[in-house]
């Protein structure tokens, strides 16, 4: 009998016999469930502080650490890339280049509250035409001022858009009709009113959006579907519902050994004054954040419960990653929107059991430009024309357990202020207040000596600044800086 006319059931199972298990498996479209945090330090993962010297995996104290075993869980059963960048390491700037797949300055949003321009395609849009089921749950920040702008009209692909807001970091959510609304919210209220008041395991945000993420994965399970949860913590303000508030509180939270050095070792891009400067960080905000990656993990933890119980995990992607980092004291500095390593790399952790090996390292250089692209061709979708990103897929899907690469990425900060390009090892800083700074991320990990001017980094500095200049008139980066102070290119 000709397998051409079986039915697809005996024709699964003539292909298992023949050995051919996995194209049958490949024949389905895999399901893609994004997991994305906000202003997320990737030291506060197990899986990341296992592949680091104990001095950066503990840079606030020896034995300073928050588990993740739900979030290193993904990584044992699928890939962690150690160099994986930002595009902007600012919130609205990132944001668009991981659904867009360009860099901020083609997509309208190139700073914070910028909105998205109509015209953009995201990877979300191209699975819906290729008849995926899409939603979003949580954090946007691609629809402009609105706030917090539950349910905007334009959805960018994501059909099921009810629970998606626009911005705002209230610690408590409520349904609202079909959508979502921050109870204590008044459009009257001067300020913001991030109040914990009534946060409970099923109204805390974090909580809040894990279980509507579930309610949707439920009701389009039996199709393939693409959701995106975007959680709005760790951001500030450091606050988190009980018992996560007092986990860490008896944690004794040291200064990072880049908070206190010489002027020598400070780059001009890093100003010492202004309100993100550490100086009034303190032990108790710092607890605060942990407790909140530690909810954050316990959600993970129910969202893989549920694929486990469906049966859902064996074909479903399950992407872990942030908008940026948070330098939590690192350069007496908090927040983002600087080059350093725990401002601009961000995790990314990727599991897809029928395809990626289990236990997979990539020390390969990317930014979340390359999310689009290589989604797309981890899932055989058609790729969208005009993005800007690499797609990586084959990297993912070989047999390699280690993978390393040389390749040079670029990322900026939005308006070009500063530009950087970097690879697995080196990464250079152009600016418009200081001359040009080299990293050697192997020797000077803590980034405080600048190589640039050391004969012995003549040629990598040579061939870094050549391929930044590359990118800058690829990506037309002056586009919108042409009448500001010019970067320092010598």
């Amino acid at each position: 009998m000709s397998l051409k006319y079986c039915p697809s059931a005996m024709l699964v199972f003539l292909l298992a016999g023949l050995g051919l298990a996995s194209y049958a498996a490949k024949s389905e479209k895999p399901n893609l469930l994004i997991i994305y945090t906000d202003e997320h330090n990737f030291r506060t993962l197990g899986c990341y502080r296992e592949l680091m010297s104990d001095d950066q995996s503990f840079v606030w104290g020896a034995g300073v650490k928050v588990d993740t075993p739900h979030l290193d869980s993904l990584a044992e059963g699928g890939a962690i890339c150690t160099s994986y960048y930002a595009a902007s390491p600012v919130c609205t700037p990132s944001r668009a280049a991981f659904v867009a797949g360009k860099y901020p300055v083609a997509t309208g949003a190139w700073s914070n509250n910028e909105p998205m321009h109509d015209d953009v395609v995201t990877f979300a849009e191209q699975l819906r035409r290729h008849g995926y089921k899409t939603a979003y749950v949580g954090k946007w920040h691609l629809d402009g001022k609105k706030k917090p702008g539950f349910e905007p009209e334009r959805k960018f692909g994501f059909s099921d858009n009810r629970h998606m807001f626009n911005r705002g970091h209230w610690k408590v959510l409520k349904q609202d009709g079909d959508t979502s609304m921050p109870p204590n919210y008044s459009k009257e209220a001067k300020g913001n009113n991030y109040s914990l008041k009534g946060a409970k395991e099923d109204s805390f945000t974090t909580d809040y959006l894990t279980n509507r993420t579930i309610e949707i994965i439920d009701r389009d399970k039996d199709q393939p579907f693409c959701v995106m949860l975007s959680i709005p913590d760790p951001h500030g303000p450091e606050m988190v519902r009980a018992p996560y508030d007092s986990m860490f509180k008896d944690l004794l939270f040291k200064d990072p050994n880049t908070k206190h050095v010489t002027n020598r070792q400070i780059p001009k891009w890093n100003p010492q004054t202004g309100s993100n400067t550490a100086d009034e960080f303190t032990e108790h905000e710092m607890a605060q954040y942990f407790g909140m990656v530690k909810c954050i993990d316990d959600n993970v933890g129910k969202l893989l419960a549920y694929l486990r119980e469906t049966g859902l995990d064996k074909n479903t992607i399950v992407v872990f990653t942030a908008d940026h980092g948070d330098l939590l004291g690192e350069h007496n500095r908090i927040e983002k929107g600087l080059p350093y390593e725990a401002a601009a790399k961000i995790p990314f952790i990727i599991r897809y059991p029928a395809r990626i090996p289990a236990g997979k390292v990539i020390h390969k250089a990317s930014t979340n430009v390359d999310f689009m692209p290589t989604i797309l061709g981890l899932m055989d979708i058609p790729q969208v024309e005009g993005t800007h990103g690499f797609d990586d897929s084959a990297v993912y899907l070989s047999s390699e357990k280690e993978v390393m690469d040389d390749r040079i990425v670029y990322f900026t900060k939005a308006g070009g202020s500063w530009l950087s390009v970097a690879n697995y090892r080196y990464k250079l800083v152009v600016s418009r207040e200081d001359k040009p700074w080299l990293f050697d991320l192997e020797r000077d990990p803590d980034e405080l000596i600048n190589f640039y001017q050391d004969p012995e980094y003549k040629a990598v500095g040579a061939k870094f600044m050549k391929d930044l200049k590359s990118k800058m008139e690829l990506y037309n980066q002056g586009k919108l800086s042409e009448a500001e102070p010019k970067l320092q290119l010598q």
